[in-house]
Order: C-alpha cells, then structure tokens, then sequence
C-alpha cells in the first residue's frame, strides 16, 4: 500500500515539476518577446529621427548616417500625413501596386504596433506605422510550438504508461491462470481415483460415462488455462471431428428447447490447430449463441470448404447485433449481459487470429431474426 501511495505521489511531482517548468519557459518566452518588441520600436524611431534628418537636411549636413540607417531597415514600413500614405518600405509589390490591398496592410500595420510620430516642422507631423520583424513573427509562434511538442511527448509517455500497465495486468492475469489450472489438477486427480473406484463397484455404465465426460470436460478446461500466455503447440487434425466432439459435448448438455444443426462434408480436413484452444472458440461462440437466443431456438454450425479456406458458421436465432457494434463485440470488456466481463469473444478473436492465423468476423446478423459468426483456416496443402 505504501508503495503505491509513494508512486502517486512521486508522479504528481513529477507533474507538478513539469507545469513550472514549462510555465517558466512560456513566461521567458514572452518576456523575450516583449523586449524585442521594445528594441524593434527603438529602430523605428531612430529610423523616424534619421528620416526627419534626411528631410530637413541642408548642404552642410552630414547624411552618412542618417541614410545607413534608412537603407539598412529590414520592418515594413508605411509614413502618413492626414491619413495620405506619402511613403513606404519593405513592401512587397503586389500590396503596393492595389489601393485595396495597402489600405488594409495598413489597418494590419496600426493593429500591431502604436504609430510613431514624426514632427516634421512646426505645425507638421507624420505618422510612422510599422509591423513585427520576421524573427518576432518567428517568436510569437514559439509557445505554441513547444505546447505542441509538450503535449506529443505527454501522449507519449501516457501511451507508454498504459501498454506497461497492460502487460503487467496480462502478465497477471496469465500467471492466475495457471494457477488456477495448477489448482484443479488436485481435485481432479481425485475425481479419477474415485471414478475408478465406481467402475470396480458396477455402478451404472451411463452414469459412469457422463461422469467420466465431465471430468475429461475438465481436465481440457485446466489444460486451456495453463496455456495462457504461453504459445500453443499447433497440430494437424480433422477440424470436423475436432468441432464435431465439442458440439456434441455441449449439446448433451443445453436445454432440449435449443434445436442443434451439424453440417459438415463427410471427408475429413486437416487442419494445424491445437484442439483444446479449437475446442474453447467453438464452445464460446455456441455459448454466446445460446445466450442470444435466451435458451431457446436454432443454432446451426456448418463447415465449409472451398479449396482454399475452411469456414465455420455458427448460427442462431438470437436477438441480433447492431451493424455498428460488429467489430466492438470483440474488444475485451464489450457484453450486452447484465453477468459477465465481455471476454468471450475477445478470447476467441485472439485464439483463431494469433494462434491459428485465420480470421474471425460477424458474417452477417439482423435485429430480432439471429446472428451468423465466421472463423475462417486457411486448409493444409
């Protein structure tokens, strides 16, 4: 518990520590911005004073100067006299040669920076209007630069974040997996010794078998567990006996309001798989289907091959699916039962799409009229 309390606290911290520190940077930014800002309008009225010299200038003036600092402005500049543009620099061309367009750089001019004014001579002013430099252009987009590259580094680490968090949840899950398959052996291993014990007694050779199912039925469900987070051995089967010994299993043991459809070819098909995680993907999407239809209706399962591809449609007359919840019934959480944690199909989606390498999909489905789900194999050459 402590441990975890020192982990939230030392990660406000750190984001508390973050937050100084880019609102340091954004206010150095901005102090930056404005001391440039005060330099630029420095050089407008130096630029002001040397233009005033010019225009004033007799012969024995010296103009050196004065001139250096009128050639070498790089602000674009307009000078007014009454509202009356009377000069202009560092204009581009196609602004100077439309009265429209000057007109409205200059209301772009006055809405940057207060005018400066010019006292010519007595009685005689002109107004000096001037817009930003490049590079304070350049600094005004600077914040909103570093927001953004703050806000993708914090994505990031939040992604990073939260894919650690999963896999320590996966790791954790996996390891109570297998412990709980762990688990079972023990109990199980005295089922069989008990079983054995009812064979020898005589008792009822149906009673006996059913039994005898079950704990096989059990003894398949630890091995599924203790095969989570591990990779599966792939074998080559018949995929139709395979489906055919788990339909039957689950079958026998549904309400008899349910009517069961096998369809199959009578040849077999081989097929790489491991037959326990097969046998938990036919068993969820039947399940499912079950669940759909309340306990109550037709569910079909037919297997189809075409040369290429060996597909598995399992059929019911359920409640339906919405079109736009087709590919969200597969992410881990998603149910529309009031019990459950929505893993089903998420676990079956893994087991044929990574472990299998085929594909899984609603095929087709209509609210109030059923469902059909589709794994595709592909068929061993």
């Amino acid at each position: 518990m402590q441990f975890y309390e020192r982990r939230s606290v030392t990660r406000w911290v750190i984001i508390i520590t973050s937050f100084v520190i880019v609102s340091l940077i954004l206010w150095n930014t901005y102090s930056f911005f404005q001391i440039f800002k005060e330099e630029e309008r420095v050089k407008m009225q130096h630029w002001a004073l040397a233009q005033k010299t010019v225009n004033n200038a007799d012969l024995n003036t010296d103009l050196e100067l004065p001139f250096q600092i009128i050639q070498t402005a790089t602000i674009p500049i307009i000078v007014t006299e009454k509202d009356s543009i009377i000069n202009t620099l560092n204009i581009e061309d196609n602004i100077l040669k439309n009265k429209v367009k000057l007109h409205d750089f200059l209301q772009k001019l006055k809405s940057q920076n207060d005018p400066i004014v010019m006292k010519i001579t007595e009685g005689k002013t002109h107004n000096l209007y001037y817009g930003d430099s490049s590079l304070l252009n350049k600094l005004k987009y600077y914040p909103i630069a570093l927001l953004l590259i703050i806000f993708l580094f914090g994505a990031l680490v939040y992604h990073y974040y939260k894919s650690t968090k999963m896999a320590t949840q996966n790791k954790l899950w996996a390891g109570m997996a297998k412990e709980t398959a762990h688990q079972i052996g023990t109990p199980l291993s005295s089922l069989l010794g008990w079983l054995e014990i009812m064979k020898a007694d005589h008792v009822d050779e149906t009673t006996v078998n059913e039994i005898e199912k079950d704990i096989n039925r059990l003894q398949i469900i630890a091995n599924r567990f203790s095969k989570i987070g591990s990779e599966p051995i792939l074998e080559d089967k018949d995929i139709i006996d395979e489906t055919h010994r788990t339909f039957d299993y689950l079958k026998s043991r549904f309400s008899h309001q349910v009517d069961f459809n096998f369809i199959a070819p009578s040849e077999p098909i081989i097929v790489s798989m491991n037959p326990e995680l097969h046998s938990w993907t036919i068993e969820n999407l039947m399940k499912n289907a079950i669940d759909a239809m309340k306990g109550k209706g037709a569910l079909k399962l037919a297997i189809e091959n075409d040369g290429q591809h060996i597909k598995i449609n399992v059929s019911d007359t359920g409640k339906g699916i919405p079109k736009n919840q087709f590919t969200r019934v597969f992410e881990p959480g998603f149910t529309t039962k009031k019990r459950g944690w929505g893993l089903g199909l998420s676990l079956t989606k893994r087991i044929v799409e990574e472990y299998h390498k085929g594909k899984i999909k609603v095929l087709h489905s209509e609210l109030g009229k059923g469902t059909t789900m589709q794994i595709l194999y592909t068929k061993i050459k």
